[in-house]
């Protein structure tokens, strides 16, 4: 009977424990819908502000300087400015450094003395061979009329023809002795001039290399010493030096019309031409270097800038003047009227221009907008004024 009783008690049903799944059941089912409504409202609202925004979506193109050349252009590098005469100005001789005429930026002219090495020992070694010469001139008279006397003693044969040979002997050695001491003048005089450090052509100083006190000797013979002074280039000699891409030197040929852009500078234009196409490559870069001169500059070039070479086809022009130009895009005719659009707190406001030149894609604007300012790229018929725009 008990076993009876037990059995019955297993079967019995745990309300409790379906309670509690139930209630879970409906608290998941509770999340999800809320998540599903969530992503509903979400959606919704994005797909209403999409559709009944009244921003419009525009891009903004920048008004800037260009050069009509640059529609002409076959080819564009990249290189730098090179004086083709610089030099390294050192001094022949070994000293220390007493004078320094010039610094950074002076101009020089050929032969005048930018530096000066100490050149006690050098004087005094000039006084001396001065001096031997002196003695040796004085040596010439007694020798000379000795000679003169013993052929004169032949003549009545008071003398013998050994003491004429000795006396003339001693005659020429003095002389000979002449030459040696005016050679040992002229050693002194040339030491002298190595110790005085003069430019070797007309130039400007581009950098200082050694100061006073310091041992200047040739080639830099020690760690201490300095071999060059002074580095000096001639700014007339100013060229481009760039690197062309094998593939495309067939486009460049000897005085070809260039236009020059130094990066310092990229509003001005220099007028250039092909000076010279070196001829042969770089292997590890495959380039070929070529030289463009300068048709005219100003100071403002200087040795070491980086520069752009437009290389221009057969019909561009050097250095027009540079333009104000936005893409045709942007302009919009009204009335016989142009105008471009500015945007002003992300609304579009209209602005009148004048126009000029076509270039290209772009038109030269000649008033109206700044050099930078930025206007819609393409207007279309939903942009008007006071809309409200949302920049992409």
């Amino acid at each position: 009977m008990e076993s009876k009783r037990s059995d019955l008690s297993s079967l019995r049903i745990n309300r409790d424990a379906a309670e509690n799944s139930s209630r879970i059941k409906k608290l998941v089912w509770t999340i999800i819908i809320i998540i599903i409504g969530a992503v509903l409202i979400i959606g919704g609202y994005t797909i209403s502000q999409s559709l009944f925004s009244d921003e419009v979506e525009v891009n903004l193109a920048a008004a800037a300087y260009v050069s009509p050349s640059q529609t002409s252009a076959v080819l564009t590098a990249s290189g730098y400015v090179v004086a083709q005469r610089k030099a390294s100005v050192a001094s022949k001789g070994t000293g220390k450094l007493v004078y320094l005429g010039v610094v950074e930026g002076d101009v020089v002219k050929k032969g005048q003395i930018i530096a000066r090495l100490e050149d006690n020992d050098i004087r005094a070694q000039l006084e001396q061979a001065k001096a031997n010469l002196k003695l040796t001139k004085a040596d010439l008279k007694e020798a000379e009329n000795n000679f003169n006397r013993q052929k004169e003693l032949l003549k009545t044969n008071s003398t013998t023809q050994a003491s004429v040979d000795a006396a003339e002997a001693a005659y020429l050695r003095v002389l000979a002795n002449i030459d040696v001491a005016n050679a040992q003048v002229k050693t002194a005089e040339v030491n002298l001039e190595n110790t005085l450090i003069r430019a070797p052509f007309d130039g400007t100083v581009l950098t200082k290399n050694a100061d006073v006190g310091e041992i200047v000797a040739p080639f830099a013979a020690s760690a201490s010493s300095k071999a060059a002074v002074v580095t000096i280039a001639d700014m007339s000699s100013l060229q481009v030096e760039a690197d062309v891409s094998e593939s495309n030197i067939q486009k460049i040929k000897p005085d070809q019309d260039c236009e020059i852009t130094l990066d310092a500078y990229p509003q001005l234009k220099y007028p250039g031409y092909v000076a010279k196409i070196v001829p042969t490559a770089d292997r590890s870069k495959a380039t070929v270097l070529v030289k463009v001169g300068f048709r005219k500059y100003d100071s403002k070039v200087l040795p070491e800038m980086s520069a752009k070479v437009l290389f221009l086809g057969d019909s561009g022009k050097a250095a027009a003047t540079p333009m104000l130009v936005v893409p045709a895009s942007s302009v919009v005719d009204r009335n016989g009227k142009k105008f471009i659009y500015k945007v002003n707190e992300n609304k579009a406001v209209s602005v009148e221009v004048k126009t000029g030149r076509i270039s290209g894609s772009y038109v030269e604007i000649l008033s109206g907008i700044s050099d930078g300012d930025k206007v819609i790229e393409i207007p279309n018929e939903k942009i008007k004024d006071g809309v409200k725009v949302k920049i992409l």
